[in-house]
Order: C-alpha cells, then structure tokens, then sequence
C-alpha cells in the first residue's frame, strides 16, 4: 500500500485525465478500499482542489477551480509538454512566445536529465520556421532565467558588421517581433538601457551577482531600439500623410512613427540595406523625403536612374 502522501498525488494524477471516476474504480487502482479513496478526496478538497461528485456513479471528477491547480504530468507528458513550449517559442502563435519561454523555464528547471536530453534529441530533428533568425533553445533559456533570477549577464556579442565585444547587463525582458528574440537589458559598460539580438549573443556561464530591478524605459523606446537600432542602417524619413494612416501600415518592430503635423509624419526605420530602406518606404505609397543619412540620399539616385533605365525611356 502507498504511503499517504504518495497516495494523494496518484490520486490527484488520476483525477486530472480526462474522465469520471468510480469510488471503486479508484480503490483498484490506488490497492485501498472505497472508504481511504472517500477519506483521501476530503483531503484533497481541503487542499483546495474543487473534486466534484459525480450524480448516478458514486465517483468523481476533478473541477474546474478559481486556481490553476499543479499538474502532475508522467514522462511522455512532460516532454510533449516542452517541445510544445519550444515551438510556441519560435512564434508559431504569435502573442505568446513570451509567456511560453517562462513556463519553460519553469519546467525545465524540474525536468530530470533524462527528460532533457530526450526533449533535445527531439528539439535537434525538428524543422525550424523559415525566414526566422536561428536562436539555440539553450541560449533564449540562459537569457530568460537571468532576467527571472535578477542576475547579471555577461556574453560575447557580434555586431551588424562582425565586431565581437564582451557586454555586463542587467537583463529586464525578452522581446519576441515574429522573427528575432531581442533582450532589454542595462547595459553597465555604457551606462544605459540598450537592445541585444539573441542570434548574435553567447552567454557566459555562471551569470553574476543579482541586482536590484531598473525602473524600465517604456514600450514605445523598446520598440524604436529593436525597429532600428538593432540593423547596420538607421533612417529617418518625412512622410506626406497623416500619421494614423502610416501608423497602421508600420508594425511597432519595424518602424516607429512620429506626428510632425496634420498630413505628415515622421518614420524611423531600420534595415541591413539601403536598397531595403528605399523599397519599403516607397511601396508605402505617398510621397516621402529623406532626413537621414545623407548615403541614402545617394543610393535613391543610382536606385531611381536605374529603375528609369529599366522602362527603356530616356532619363
């Protein structure tokens, strides 16, 4: 016979599957009579898990409560479990990578060994989104556990143009735009609150020391360092149109706008090329000026001769 506590939690596991239980149902399978299981279900009612009786059967089911109760998940679960969370991670349902990569991290932290390496084994053989930046499992779970832990980060990070440096954070938040994780994050060397692309940062293990939580920047200047400052271009562009009306075709992790008057609006955008700066900003369909920098300006004019050239008329 199980012990009590041992017997709770077999019962519990067995009253969260999906099904309605007989009293003598539940006494085969726990080895007591029908009188412990009645004794055992008071318990866990006590406990605050809302076990509902079952009219016409003599048994129970386990209800739907004000609390999300723990889950006693077996093996097989557990690692469905995680490789769900990992995927969902990547963005496949957007508005939920976040929350995902903290239940994760939770339940990661509890898996035995052997569950990890087998929720690796399986993470290694499985297709990753196209177009999406590759970040390894391992490094989104060493970022978001330091952030959750208010621990110091320190990793080797690659610029746009290949630069590696050693960067000290404070990390606050992972931000996931779809395509790219970023961390928000106190950068101590600078002095300032800066953006960091996860596919281009290797953490360096042990984190440090924990700190006290900055006050953080607001949502709109996180969103203006991961539109641009995270690309090897920044620009900034004069559009003729109301800035609701570019507002709505402009994602906050793309660009960010500013209201300059009643028909037009300022747009700060970020791109890996000046031919990308151009293309988007034109497709726009209104009538644009360049503010910055002055090198696009030159590449619009080699862009436009070019473009004249292709429709066989004479500049």
């Amino acid at each position: 016979m199980l012990e009590t506590s041992a017997r709770l939690l077999k019962l519990l596991s067995l009253l969260q599957s999906p099904r309605d239980w007989s009293g003598t149902a539940l006494a085969e399978e726990l080895g007591v009579g029908v009188r412990t299981v009645r004794r055992d279900v008071d318990k866990l009612r006590n406990l605050g898990y809302p076990v509902d009786a079952v009219p016409g059967v003599a048994g129970y089911r386990l209800g739907a409560g004000a609390a999300l109760p723990p889950l006693l998940l077996d093996d097989e679960e557990a690692v469905a479990v995680a490789i769900g969370l990992r995927a969902a991670a990547t963005g496949s349902v957007a508005g939920i990578e976040e929350s995902s990569v903290r239940a994760l991290t939770k339940l990661e932290q509890v898996l035995p060994s052997r569950l990890r390496h087998r929720v690796r084994l399986l993470q290694s053989v499985a297709v990753a989104p196209s177009g999406a930046a590759t970040v390894a499992p391992e490094v989104v779970m060493a970022v978001a556990t330091a952030a959750r832990d208010h621990q110091r980060l320190r990793f080797d990070y690659r610029s746009h143009d290949g630069a590696s440096t050693v960067r000290t954070t404070e990390p606050h938040r992972l931000v996931h735009t779809g395509r790219r994780w970023y961390l928000v994050a106190w950068d101590l060397d600078r002095d300032d609150w800066r953006t960091f692309r996860l596919d281009r940062l290797d953490p360096r293990i042990p984190t440090g020391p924990r700190f006290t939580p900055r006050e953080a920047p607001e949502l709109d200047r996180t969103m203006q360092g991961v539109a641009s400052g995270a690309y090897r271009y920044q620009a900034e562009f004069v559009i003729h149109a109301p800035a609701d009306q570019i507002a709505d075709r402009i994602p906050s992790t793309v660009g960010v706008v500013e209201s300059i008057d009643a028909t037009s609006c300022l747009l700060k955008v970020g791109a890996n090329s000046l031919d990308e700066l151009l293309m988007h900003t034109g497709s726009l369909g209104y009538d644009f000026t360049i503010r910055h920098p002055p090198e696009l300006i030159e590449r619009s004019q080699v862009l436009a001769a070019r473009l004249t050239a292709a429709t066989g008329r004479p500049a």
